[in-house]
């Protein structure tokens, strides 16, 4: 009889087998992982049991014997464990990266996004401090590497205009530019004439897309010159002085005859501030929220429009004001005046910061540029000089014009533009940090009118100039940054972010106190006024606290040095300490009472001694 095979024995196991004769496909991408396992993937690798391992388990009841705490073995140091080396990292089909870790960044560029100067080492420092500041400057390193890192994306390069074989380029007219630029480009060129409501004065917004312009008679407007998109256009039936966006384009402030009136981007009056009466000038300081107003009778006023109140108002003390720039490096406001002086204000000093003779005759326009290093100036002796703001106040360069400059404009780049009747010129230096050349002009066009204002559109190579016939947009190749950054200025910004940018700016609102000539003087420590203070401690004390070593109370055993114990110890040496510093200045101090009262010897007598002999009797 045929008997039934046993399972597990006799069977042969025909599926292994077979598994163990056929051969597993070798990929491409496993060629180089030959050092592996054979058709093992590079992944990590998987836990195999052993056939027959089994673990050892102790049962329940055997008693377990106590080690003595005493190891009867010599203890061996451990030595620290070996730090693996990373294996280089490998893609999906197994290759190795070329180019492992980050990328490396040049040192010069790095550089330039430092703002810590590590050369200056401080000296005597407790190490909390000394731990904060090496944090710090970790961090700045690693945000400097990063900045210069995404330099790279920055892919707009600045615009430039050259003669072809030593051609000058004043000679350029704005219709050839026209004509070589791309269709875009050629849209930024073009005129309003308006000579009905002019002269007008024009202002851009600080992202560069909208500008506002208002002429003599009354008419005010504000487009988008991008898309020549009219937002609003009014007639405020008075002339208009001078007008200025204030921190972003739905806000506008209009210096009227009489009173400084804020309008909306819809043309509705917001606001009438009869405090700011007959303005000349205005100028918005957009990190202080600040509206600078300068007037016909001659006060230099700080209107905060955050709340709505005015910080400042400063007399100058020189006659009416017609001449106002601020400085965007230090928020300091630059007046210009009939005697040829130049004086730099501050809402925090009721005097003016500094005051550098100019010209000999009256200053006509005053500019500074974006850097404020070099401050250009133009008077009534037909002089156009640049100074330099370092501290010197000194002059670089100057000029002789056959007409003066009634106006002038920097622009982010360091191009000087000045309107002399109805001609503008434009000189251009060697970069952003250099002053321009006035040897020779850049540029030169002559207008339908006379200048009355001139202002560079930031991050467009774009110059708008208000005159007597209306607006005129230039090109200007490499005037502005290319470049722009879209979490401070972005031109094409919805509402809902310009709404959260108006927050973030009002958290970071700078006080008006903190504008002075120097702004790096803020981060550094005040010594005179320190050990002023010190000095004045001592006298109010009548000792130095500092003067001894603090106590440190010894550390004692059974719960007696707990921190509450140690306060205690420490507060009653100091309150024994005081109490004999404050005896002893009694003591003093009734020693030079008695001798005060006390009458020198071989004195002679007085006529009123016979009183004290009789107050004493009745005593």
């Amino acid at each position: 009889m045929e008997t039934a095979p046993r399972p597990g024995r006799d069977v042969p196991l025909k599926k292994d087998k077979l598994q163990a004769k056929r051969k597993k496909t070798r990929r491409y991408w496993e060629e180089e992982t030959a050092h592996t396992a054979a058709g093992a993937s590079p992944g990590p690798p998987g836990k195999k049991k052993r056939n027959g391992e089994h673990r050892l388990q102790k049962p329940k009841n055997t008693p377990i014997s106590k080690k003595s705490r005493i190891s009867k073995k010599p203890q061996v140091p451990k030595k620290p464990p070996k730090r693996k080396k990373p294996e280089p990292q490998r893609s999906l089909s197994g290759a190795q990266d070329p180019f492992p870790g980050p990328a490396p960044v040049p040192v010069e560029v790095a550089r330039k996004f430092c703002r810590i100067d590590k050369s200056k080492k401080l000296t005597r420092l407790k190490s909390k401090t000394r731990s904060k500041l090496e944090v710090a400057e970790a961090e700045e390193e690693e945000t400097s590497v990063k900045a210069a890192r995404s330099q790279l994306l920055l892919a707009e390069e600045p615009g430039f205009l050259e003669g072809e074989d030593g051609e000058d380029t004043a000679k350029i007219r704005q219709a050839d530019i026209v004509e070589a630029v791309d269709i875009a480009s050629a849209a930024k060129h073009f005129d309003l004439n308006l000579r009905q409501f002019g002269p007008y004065r024009l202002n851009y917004s600080r992202t560069g897309r909208h500008m506002a312009f208002g002429g003599r008679r009354g008419h005010v407007a504000t487009l988008d010159w991008v898309t020549k998109k009219l937002m609003c256009e009014i007639n405020v039936m008075e002339a208009v002085q001078d007008i200025r966006f204030l921190h972003s384009e739905t806000l506008l402030a209009v210096a009227q005859n009489r009173w400084l009136h804020i309008y909306d981007n819809q043309g509705i009056e917001l606001h009438c501030i009869r405090r700011c009466d007959r303005v000349t000038r205005l100028e918005f300081l957009p990190f202080h929220f600040l509206l600078a107003t300068a007037s016909e009778t001659g006060f230099l006023t700080y209107l905060d429009v955050s709340v709505g109140k005015i910080v400042a108002a400063l007399n100058a003390r020189a006659g009416r004001l017609s001449v106002m720039a601020q400085n965007p490096y230090n928020a300091v406001i630059h007046l210009g005046h009939g005697n040829g002086t130049v004086s730099l204000w501050s809402p925090a000093v009721k005097e003016p910061l500094a005051k550098i003779l100019c010209h000999r005759g009256g200053v006509r326009a005053v500019a500074v540029d974006s850097t404020g290093t070099y401050m250009a100036t133009s008077g009534l002796d037909h002089q156009l000089k640049i100074f330099d703001l370092r501290g010197t106040f000194q002059p670089l360069s100057a000029r002789t014009l056959p007409q003066g400059a009634g106006h002038l404009a920097f622009s982010q780049r360091g191009l000087l533009s000045a309107g002399m009747g109805d001609v503008v010129n434009i000189w251009a230096g060697q970069g952003k940090a250099s002053p321009p050349s006035l040897e020779k002009s850049y540029l030169t066009h002559r207008l339908s009118g006379h200048v009355h204002g001139l202002q560079f559109c930031p991050f467009e190579d774009v110059l708008g100039v208000g005159h007597s016939g209306g607006i005129t947009s230039m090109l200007v190749p490499g005037a502005a940054e290319p470049n722009f950054d879209g979490l401070e200025s972005n031109p094409y910004r919805s509402r809902k972010q310009r709404q959260e940018w108006e927050v973030k700016a009002l958290l970071d609102k700078v006080p008006a106190e903190l504008i002075c000539l120097d702004p790096r003087a803020l981060a550094a420590v005040d010594i005179i006024t320190l050990e002023q203070e010190k000095k004045e401690r001592i006298e109010r004390l009548g000792y130095d606290p500092e003067a001894k070593a603090a106590f440190q109370p010894k550390p004692k055993q059974k719960g007696r040095s707990s921190t509450a114990s140690l306060v205690k110890r420490k507060r009653k040496v100091m309150d024994k300490e005081h109490r004999d510093k404050v005896k002893q200045n009694i003591e003093q101090q009734q020693k030079q009472q008695k001798q005060e009262k006390a009458k020198p010897k071989g004195s002679r007598p007085s006529a009123l001694d016979r009183f004290v002999r009789v107050r004493l009797q009745g005593g």
